[in-house]
């Protein structure tokens, strides 16, 4: 789901919870909504991640949500990205 329809869900109440989800170094949103669960996207389709726990949060607030779960059961902070061309 893209930004400006989790805005107008956030509009209508349509939110039942918001978590950030720790992936390896990174973070990514995932909201439940009645009947569903899903992520955000980028404009591309790609899943939109963020570098830090403090980016997701302002984030989330910035779009109208102002509570939300936070899972770290898969964060390494250390972790850094693997490329993904197959190059090193």
């Amino acid at each position: 789901m893209d930004e400006k329809t989790l805005k107008t869900m956030v509009d209508a109440a349509a939110i039942k919870r918001a978590r950030i989800v720790a992936q390896g170094a990174d973070f990514h949103v995932e909201i439940d909504a009645p009947g569903r669960s899903f992520t955000i996207e980028t404009a591309k389709g790609g899943l939109r991640t963020w570098r830090s726990i403090d980016a997701t949060a302002k984030w989330l607030r910035s779009i109208g949500i102002a509570q939300s779960q936070l899972d770290v059961s898969r964060w390494h902070p250390g972790q850094r990205a693997l490329p993904l061309t197959g190059t090193p």
